[in-house]
């Protein structure tokens, strides 16, 4: 598919074929940059879903079948066609979602990272060998996959994510129904495209185009043995809670995050400056890991606020296709709207606003870009107290408060996890106390030093605590969700001994 809007209207692949049965009804990709059409989708239905699921059911067994090796193989084709194609599919992601240039080159990075981590895992140990305790006894940790995957991704890596998830669900032998996110449907369509390129059996890789509904059926389905989720707490809840009550079906998901920022008395405040504009700001503030909390210290509340502030009136707002971009538009103008609602939430509840740029000047819009969904950072200060909405929900967008603290770091902990989320957080300190503190004490998934709390790489688990997720759907601990362990006990001996001393022999009445 060419990067350029076409008329065609593209279905879903399922069962090894293109099809476009089942509801007429389209929807369409837009860039959130400009407002143009990018290319028109078939909404997926649950027909669709029913034949997608049944393909990847008929498919498993025979899939399950080859060797580690042998699936790997079809991931090596796609991780060199996402290698040769970087630089016009990173500027589909970015036309795609909007995030700068840079960031869409790295999602495709990101995404041959994970296809390379999984492949090669192919070939590395599976398994455990476990000593018994009887000496004619060998035991091992085996692992089977589980069956069918279910996958749900969303917009803001729409191309890393979906192989976060999928790369390693099929290398460890189940096969994949997978609903792209709605607002990034061009993307689901290259990936799918690149797995036919790459001949993998009919019925083993799946994609269903749509909506919520689309893949609510495919969650929901008995056929579904594992769910990976990743995207907003509210949906990721409503999988967890469906699926935890059918047995021996397994949801892990990855949902948001209200990240905070410590930067302590013993900040570097270059660092400091420097990984607060990252986290805050990279993605438009649209990643589960950015960060709307930053809570210093009172030694050097007010440089840092100054310099902070100073930064965040000049970042650079355009084109997220031009090099010289720092943030690109928001995805679409219900988010617009979102982050209008959040910011108005601060001010309600007392917060000073420092920086306003939610309604951009005229003069900052790209040229041609009047019809994008353009918002700038808003950064305010305000009072810790518990119970304040705008330090516990998830804006999802350049909107930032400074909470100021005063004492040592068990106060500052005692602030960052007063939140219902646990995903990602970072502290700036030159006091190695202080980082051992955070890095035993702060409740998240990924925590960081001295750098943004942003930024994954794929051998690492991705995952948070509390509202933030039940699961790791990505890289080592993905493994988990989707296979099965099986603890394999067989005797060497030509009698049977037991452990823990029970006794193996069998008595019987005397006639």
């Amino acid at each position: 598919m060419s990067q350029q809007a076409t008329e065609q209207v593209h279905g879903h692949y399922i069962g090894g074929e293109w099809t476009t049965a089942g509801d007429e009804r389209t929807f369409e990709s837009h860039d959130p940059a400009t407002g143009e059409v990018l290319a028109t989708f078939r909404r997926g239905t649950e027909s669709d879903v029913d034949a997608a699921l049944e393909a990847a059911d008929e498919a498993f067994e025979e899939w399950r079948s080859l060797s580690y090796i042998d699936r790997a193989e079809y991931l090596w084709d796609i991780y060199h066609e996402l290698r040769d194609r970087h630089e016009e599919l990173g500027e589909i992601v970015t036309k795609e979602c909007g995030k700068e240039i840079s960031e869409g080159k790295a999602d495709v990075t990101e995404a041959w990272h994970m296809v390379e981590w999984a492949a090669g895992n192919a070939r590395h140990p599976h398994g455990d060998v476990v000593p018994s305790e009887v000496a004619g006894k060998d035991a091992y940790m085996r692992r089977k996959p589980r069956g069918v995957v279910g996958c749900i991704t969303p917009w803001n890596f729409p191309v890393a994510i979906p192989f976060w998830h999928m790369a390693i669900a099929l290398v460890e032998g189940n096969t994949v129904v997978w609903k792209p996110a709605e607002q990034t449907p061009w993307c689901g369509q290259i990936i799918a495209e690149m797995f036919e390129d790459a001949g993998i059996p009919d019925g083993v890789f799946n994609m269903v185009q749509g909506y919520g509904d689309a893949g609510a059926t495919i969650t929901d389905d008995e056929r579904v043995d594992t769910v990976l989720f990743t995207g907003s707490a509210e949906v990721g809840h409503e999988i967890a809670d469906k699926v935890g009550g059918e047995p021996g079906k397994l949801a892990a998901c990855e949902m948001g995050g209200k990240n905070g920022i410590v930067i302590t008395e013993e900040a570097d405040l270059d660092v400091a400056v420097h990984a607060a504009v990252m986290s805050s700001f990279k993605t438009t503030g649209q990643r589960c890991v950015s960060s709307e909390r930053l809570i210093v210290h009172t030694d050097v509340y007010d440089e840092f606020k100054d310099r902070f502030v100073d930064v965040a009136e000049k970042v650079a707002v355009g084109d997220p296709l031009e090099d010289a971009t720092f943030m690109g538009p928001a995805i679409e103008a219900d988010h617009v709207e979102k982050i209008r609602r959040h910011n108005e939430l601060a001010v309600e509840e007392g917060a000073e606003v420092l920086v306003d740029r939610f309604e951009l000047a005229d003069e900052e819009i790209p040229d041609g870009h009047d019809e994008g969904h353009w918002v700038g950072p808003f950064v305010y200060e305000i009072d810790y107290e518990p119970d304040l909405r705008c330090l516990n929900e998830e804006c999802f967008g350049p909107h930032v408060a400074l909470v100021e603290y005063d004492g040592d770091v068990d106060r500052a902990l005692e602030i960052h996890n007063d939140t219902p989320y646990g995903l990602a957080g970072a502290i700036i300190s030159e006091d190695y106390r202080q980082l051992n503190a955070f890095r035993d004490r702060a409740e998240l998934g990924l925590a960081y030093a001295n750098l943004p709390c942003i930024g994954a790489e794929v051998q690492l688990p991705f995952g948070g605590v509390k509202k933030s997720g039940n699961g790791y759907p990505s890289a080592r601990e993905a493994i988990e969700a989707v296979t099965e362990r099986t603890a394999w006990t067989m005797n060497n001996a030509e009698d049977i001994q037991m452990a823990q001393g029970l006794s193996a022999d069998i008595t019987m009445n005397d006639d």
